[in-house]
């Protein structure tokens, strides 16, 4: 017991955590928390993002952004097939890479080196670069070999512009999962690979029977962090394709890659409709987070399952 300040070690020590604590959680609550609650309340006004006063007006922003904006339904739609795609894809290539870089291939500490780089690349610079790759480059190697499908830039048409951005961020974003891949792989015991070996399983059985069942816990993240990040893109979907192409949906004229959260950012300050803007937050917010429960709901299911 303290007699100066009649505390006991043990409270001594967790008012001390608690003191740390206090200028995080201010923080969190000041840049997060009020924040939040401000723009789900702005949500519902006819707030111009200018003037200090807002009126209040429903559901009307909502109504608005589903029944007369066929840009964000595509935007909806086009995120959603652009996740579905990159998740398989990111998901795929960085568990293979890990396969590799565990194996007893000469020079693996380089290759984990050398995936992993594209990760340090910012996503505006990303797309700079892919953006001169797609529109030079590969229309070059495409009319040198006669390959009608390369002769053209694929970030220019509506049919292959999904793919364009499926194939960057996998480059970019692959390295990163197969990190942590690699680490569940180095994690599990080596008796039960060398077992196994002695029993004559393939390395194909293995990978399916042992490996995979073993790693579960890393595929509910890598598939968390890769279903966020495909939701979430807008740096290099500004960067590679700013939305564009434009095409025709219906009667509308969209822009055919424009995701959610750059149709948002669009909507608040390039086209000044600040309130409309923080409804569709609101949404986007509403289905990212039944999407991540319902994935890690499931994929915990099937840990427990292995």
């Amino acid at each position: 017991m303290n007699e100066r300040s009649g505390l006991s070690s043990k409270q001594r020590r967790k008012l001390t955590e608690f003191l740390f604590l206090v200028p995080t959680v201010l923080a969190f609550i000041m840049v997060i928390i009020i924040p939040f609650i401000y723009g789900i309340y702005y949500s519902f006004t006819d707030w111009n993002g200018v003037s200090t006063s807002a009126n209040f007006i429903g559901f009307a922003n909502y109504k608005e952004i589903f029944t007369n904006d066929p840009q964000f339904i595509r935007s909806f739609l086009v995120t959603t097939q652009f996740t579905i795609l990159n998740v398989i894809a990111v998901n795929v290539v960085s568990f293979l890479l890990s396969l590799l870089v565990t194996s007893q291939v000469k020079g693996k500490n380089f290759y984990r080196a050398a995936y992993f780089v594209p990760n340090l690349i910012g996503g505006i610079v990303l797309g700079s670069i892919w953006q001169f790759v797609f529109a030079n480059i590969l229309p070059g190697i495409g009319k040198s070999l006669g390959w009608d499908f390369l002769s053209k830039s694929m970030i220019t048409n509506a049919n292959t512009v999904i793919g364009a951005l499926v194939t960057v961020n996998t480059w970019q974003y692959a390295g990163y999962i197969m990190m942590i891949y690699v680490a569940s792989i180095q994690g599990i015991s080596k008796s039960v690979l060398e077992a196994a070996e002695v029993d004559g399983a393939t390395y194909p059985t293995v990978v399916r029977h042992i490996l995979m069942p073993l790693m579960a816990n890393a595929f509910t993240i890598s598939l968390f962090l890769t279903l966020t990040n495909s939701f979430k893109m807008y740096d290099v979907n500004l960067a590679l394709t700013n939305g564009g192409p434009a095409g025709l949906v219906g009667t509308n004229i969209v822009n055919m890659s424009e995701f959610l959260a750059l149709n948002i950012y669009n909507t608040a300050f390039k086209y000044s409709k600040m309130a409309q803007g923080q409804a569709k937050a609101v949404v986007f917010f509403v289905i990212l987070m039944v999407v991540s429960l319902i994935q890690v709901s499931y994929n915990k299911s099937k840990e427990v399952e292995m």
